[in-house]
């Protein structure tokens, strides 16, 4: 059974381990084999995790697409196997065109194309845009059932 190609929040909380008010996303627009689209308000909330003294400063714009790649993740995995866990490995030639998220009035739109992988890595490209304008841009690793070494 496939997943539908418009999910709510809900169902991105079932396919992420993100959990409550850390789950960012609030729809996912679009998806395939290749890439998922998702939107959100999440940025404007007064509450949002991830907002400093500072307001919620431009680079959480990266854990807006790491949410979405890990969805996009979960949405492609055979359905016998589920999702991988994984981390961020990297981020490389990220852009920013404003300096805050919470001042942008309209919806965050959050873009995950995935370039390349294996087994144990996937290359993401990720765009975060606002009423059509660019918010964030650049590419990311991910490394997939890698456990990280104790602290």
């Amino acid at each position: 059974m496939t997943a539908p190609a418009v999910l709510a929040r809900e169902d991105i909380a079932a396919r992420i381990p993100h959990q409550g008010r850390m789950c960012l996303l609030d729809r996912v627009q679009a998806w395939d084999a290749e890439s998922a689209t998702c939107a959100t308000g999440s940025h404007r909330d007064p509450d949002n995790p991830l907002r400093s003294a500072g307001g919620l400063l431009s680079p959480c714009a990266i854990e807006y697409a790491a949410q979405a790649m890990a969805l996009h993740g979960a949405l492609v995995a055979p359905p016998d196997g589920g999702p991988h866990p994984g981390f961020l490995a990297s981020v490389r030639d990220v852009r920013f065109s404003v300096s805050r998220l919470d001042l942008l009035p309209g919806e965050l739109q959050v873009q995950v194309r995935r370039l390349a992988g294996t087994g144990s890595q996937v290359l993401y490209q990720f765009q975060v845009s606002s009423e059509g304008a660019p918010v964030a841009e650049g590419r990311a690793a991910v490394v997939l059932d890698t456990p990280l070494p104790p602290a």
